[in-house]
């Protein structure tokens, strides 16, 4: 077998991406929100927002007050200074992989506060000013960013596919290095809401552009995606961004601390993307001399394009119904 046939396979680890739990909207977040709205100084009315008809509390998910505060069933009783002290979320980061909660003060003003497994608590300071400092915000994003990039199946077989197209040769940094500039462009232009499309339509695209890759991966003849991988990764990296940035617009963004926020959601997306592809790197590494590696491509990439082909139909019966 060529070298050059070698460097286009990829190992059985990517079978890993085909057996987990796929779904049509395959690269949502679990997040609960919660609702917390000043109804007089020190005392608070708060709910959980509904998810699949259940209160995320009754998951493993319970939040810790302010030691000055009472919280009842929908109530919260805080002492002199208000809501101040330590918030926390006991429980993120396993059904949920955030929490956001949003605090409607009295004055009109209102913040979006995101509580992860690496950051579950949050200071608060009685007011409505958002006191978070700058690394705070930058460390919660960007661990928002690699969980975002690791559960969106989605995504991962779009990149699965660039390296089944590519393989693990020179140009590759180009292809990723054009998919990262094109996403990064897109979701930064979406979150500053200088362009917005539906989501339904982003969805569906994402799913066809791994449809379209998959395939040409699988063609033998030299078409425009095989002469020129970096310039399809770029055009379908900026649909791809859209995806993103509805992510992080459900996510939502601090408005002290946007660029910051907006930057290191993206470089915690490059962070796991660049993960994912050093796993199967490594996977290649260790098996690339069993033949059933070699004969495993073509049956992964009709895998990869059935199940992309499926979330296409889900996501325009959706758009449609």
């Amino acid at each position: 077998m060529r070298l050059h046939a070698k460097l286009r396979a990829l190992p059985w680890l990517a079978v890993a991406l085909l057996s987990l739990p796929f779904r049509a909207g395959a690269h949502e977040m679990s997040i609960a929100e919660m609702e917390v709205r000043e109804l007089t100084r020190g005392e608070f009315m708060w709910q959980w927002a509904a998810t699949n008809d259940k209160r995320p509390g009754t998951d493993g998910l319970e939040i810790r007050w302010p030691d000055n505060c009472v919280a009842d069933a929908s109530l919260v009783h805080c002492r002199a200074g208000g809501l101040k002290g330590t918030l926390e979320a006991q429980g993120v980061g396993q059904r949920f992989s955030a929490v956001l909660i949003k605090v409607y003060w009295m004055d009109g003003q209102s913040h979006v506060y995101t509580l992860t497994a690496a950051q579950p608590r949050l200071q608060m300071y009685g007011t409505a000013e958002d006191t978070r400092g700058r690394a705070e915000i930058a460390g919660a994003y960007t661990v928002l960013g690699i969980e975002h990039i690791l559960t969106g199946f989605d995504h991962l077989l779009f990149v699965a596919s660039l390296l089944f197209l590519v393989g693990f040769e020179r140009r590759l940094v180009w292809t990723i290095t054009a998919f990262t500039a094109a996403h990064s462009l897109t979701l930064a232009s979406a979150a500053l809401g200088i362009l917005t499309l539906p989501p339904a339509p982003v969805e569906a695209s994402i799913a066809l552009s791994i449809v379209l890759v998959a395939s040409e991966a699988l063609s033998p003849r030299p078409t425009l995606a095989r002469r020129l991988p970096a310039l399809v990764a770029f055009l379908f990296g900026l649909v791809h961004g859209l995806g993103f940035a509805g992510a992080l617009k459900e996510i939502g963004l601090p408005a002290n601390y946007l660029p910051t926020a907006l930057l290191t959601f993206n470089v915690g997306v490059e962070i796991g993307q660049l993960l994912a592809v050093a796993v199967v790197w490594l996977g290649w590494r260790a098996l690339r001399r069993w033949p059933v590696v070699l004969q495993s491509r073509v049956p992964l990439l009709y895998a990869i394009g059935c199940v992309a082909a499926f979330w296409s139909w889900s996501r325009i019966v959706t758009i449609l119904a």
